[in-house]
Parts: structure tokens; sequence; C-alpha cells
């Protein structure tokens, strides 16, 4: 296929090959957990079993040992063929491990293997290839942004313990109902400042109420709900302070720009998947004694399809290779602000290039094969459903992504 994505990595080849055997069996699945508004818990079982929900945790550990982000895109592009749910909701499960990850292999090597430090370090991973730790992640909220929650932890002292008590409202919270553990962004203020602060947590603690409230268009079995933060008890050390509320920080910048284009990959697949439908019955299928593919009419959608996946391979390509060098070079110096703000305008590139020419390629899928596509027993009905959701990822929509590009192609870094 034109401008098709490889691997680049080796750890890579082994997770997209592991995500290639499960496109067919996660198809099969998809169109029921879609009717019953219920995520797949079969999908998961799957994901632990064949070592993808552990990719990014090192081979001496159990896992994969991923590190690109090009192949990380390519593996949720190829889930996302079977089912574009699961493959989302993985990436945010994907995002927290990748950064424990990092913290892990740092010690490791300042440290050394055996140090307390760097086997505390260990203990999440370990958990992660058992199937002991499943992370969903959240920062959006009704009503602000981003950089400004309104979700807020506060001191606290219970039972002679120092710690937080958090109160707030996250929306999107994908794969919470299946999740063991949760990490949110939230607001904190004290004597040490007024911060954004990660924050991670288990389900099942007092306080946190999942609100079973996902109903929506598309993405019907990423158990996107709504989760409630009610006086719920945080320990000290689960506050991971990440810079200035209301500010961009070089560190929340990076971590955005890096977890959110991975989603960008699941739209890809979205396209890859009815374009490859759509070719598979206009080869067999024939209209007044023609074949279908050899009719001119059918040949110019086609080849418009085509050109439209070429050019979002391409692009999203470019992109995710640019973020590899991007943590390559700078994993031994320092990025500035600007630096960051060019990897986030690279995801917004390819998040609009993308989301467009995926929606347009499922669009022309359905032209091309007529009436049937329109019910929604049909499986392009479903991806057209999934594939509009591309637009509303974060943390940006489709207004505030073009002022975003604007403000850094003039070089008119925001701070906000």
């Amino acid at each position: 296929m034109s401008f098709e994505l490889t691997p680049r990595t080796v750890p890579g080849a082994a997770v997209v090959a592991a995500a290639e055997s499960l496109v067919v069996t996660f198809a099969g699945r998809a169109a029921a957990a879609d009717a019953e508004n219920e995520m797949c818990r079969e999908n998961f079982d799957d994901l632990l079993t064949s070592g993808i929900s552990s990719a990014f945790v090192p081979e001496e550990l159990g896992g994969f040992g991923l590190e690109s982000i090009h192949d990380w895109i390519l593996a949720i592009a190829t889930l996302a063929r079977g089912d574009a749910s699961t493959a989302i909701a993985i990436t945010m499960h994907h995002a927290i491990g990748r950064r424990m990850a990092q913290t892990y292999s740092l010690a490791r090597t300042d440290l050394g293997p055996d140090h307390e430090r760097t086997l505390e370090l260990a203990e999440p991973l370990k958990k992660m290839v058992a199937g002991e730790m499943l992370i969903c992640a959240t920062a959006t909220e009704t009503g602000t942004d981003n950089l400004h929650p309104a979700t807020e932890v506060v001191r606290h002292r219970r039972g002679g313990r120092d710690g937080w008590r958090l109160n707030g409202q996250k929306i999107f919270v994908t794969m919470s109902p299946i999740a063991t553990h949760v990490s949110t962004v939230a607001r904190v203020r004290d004597d040490d400042g007024d911060d954004m602060a990660n924050i991670v947590l288990p389900m099942d603690t007092p306080g946190l109420l999942p609100q079973n409230d996902w109903d929506a268009l598309g993405m019907r079995s990423s158990g996107s709900q709504s989760v409630v933060f009610k006086d719920a008890w945080v320990p000290e050390s689960a506050v991971g302070r990440m810079g200035p509320w209301g500010k961009w920080s070089l560190q929340y910048l990076e971590f955005r720009a890096i977890a959110n284009i991975v989603l960008v990959g699941a739209f890809l697949g979205i396209a890859e998947a009815a374009h490859d439908i759509a070719l598979t019955k206009l080869l067999t299928r024939s209209r007044v004694g023609q074949l279908a593919a050899e009719q001119s009419g059918i040949q110019n959608l086609v080849g418009e399809m085509a050109l439209e996946l070429a050019q979002c391979r391409a692009v999203l390509g470019a992109a995710a290779v640019q973020m590899d060098e991007y943590s390559d070079r700078h994993s031994t110096s320092a990025a500035s602000m600007e630096d960051a703000h060019g990897l986030m305008n690279d995801y917004q590139i390819a998040k609009w290039t993308v989301n467009r020419g995926a929606i347009d390629v499922v669009s022309k899928a359905m032209d091309l094969l007529g009436g049937s596509g329109y019910t929604n027993s049909d499986v392009l009905a479903r991806l057209y459903r999934d594939v509009r959701a591309g637009p509303f990822m974060q943390p940006f929509g489709p207004a505030e992504l073009r002022e975003y590009v604007g403000q850094v192609t003039l070089r008119q870094y925001p701070e906000r």
C-alpha cells in the first residue's frame, strides 16, 4: 500500500505483530460491544496475554521494552483496524506506563538495578505484566480547559498521616469501567505554590465515584464515563507537581503532545479498515453485468481514497519520526519551551490532516458501497460514527487547533 508505515525498531516490530494477530478477533467482537455500549473485556484479556498492555515495560521485567513513539502509533493504528474503542483505551494506559518505565530505567542506570529506589519503581511495572495494574487517564472537565482544572487537592491529615483531599469531576475517563487505577490532573494550592499536579489513585479509593454515564455517537465501547472525586483521600506520595496552574510547563506540554498524537493512529486505522472493506467488496461485486471495480466512476472515488490515505500516512509517519528524534535528542539535554511547542505543533498538524482525511475516506467508502453502509448493521456505519470522534481529541478542539498552529507558526508561543 502507498506510503504504508512499517516498524522502525525490533521491539516495535514485535508489538505491531502482536497487534496484527488480534485484528480479526477484535473486529469480530466490535459490533456487539458497540450495540451494548459496553467495554469488551475479552479484548483487554487478549492485550494482556499478547503483552501489548505492557509494551513499554523493560524486557528485564517481562515487557517488550518498546521505546519508539512511531511504532507505538503504528501498533494503535493496527489495533484500531479491528476495534478503535479498544485502541484508544489502551493508549491511556500506555502513556502512563511509558513514563513509569522511563523513570525506572533512569534510576536503574544512575543507581543500579538493586538499589531500593530502582526496586520500588519496578513494582508497578511488574504489576502491569501480571495484569494487576491497568491505568486509565483523564484531564478533561466541563467548562474549562486542560490548563485550568477546577478539580483540586488540598492538604489533609487523616489517621495521623499527611496527605491530600481530592474534589472535582472529570469527563471522558476512557477505560475507567475496567481500570484498576486512574491518573488525573488537579490543581494544588499551598505554601509551595499554585500548581498543576498529576495524581495516580486506585479506582476503589473511597470517594472516587464512577458515573456510568457514557452514551455517545461513536467510540461506544471505550468506557469513557465521568468520574467524580468527593473527598477522596490521596497519599502524600501520590501527588506529583508539573508546573504552574494555568500555564504550559515543559513537562506537561511534552507529555500531552506525545501521549495524544498516538490517538491519531487510531483514526488512521479506522480509515484503513474502511478502505480495505470497500476494496474487498468492489473487487467481488457486479453491477449490470460489469464488475464494480471496472467502472470509471468507482475508479475515480477509489483513487481519491488512496490519495487521502497516502497523505494521512505520510504526515503522521513524518510527525512520528520527529517525535522519536525529539525524544532521543532531549534524553540527555533539556529542551526549550519553543522546542516543546514545536512538538505540540507537529501533533496538531498531524491530527488535523489525519482526522479530516480519515473522515473523508470513511465517507467515500460508504458512497462506494451504497445504502447498505448506512444501516446500523453494517460495519461502515460504526466506523463512520467512530471516526467522527477524532477532531475532539484533546488538548485542542478544531477551532483552538487552528489558532494554536497560527500562534506557533508566527512564533507567538502561548503560555496559557
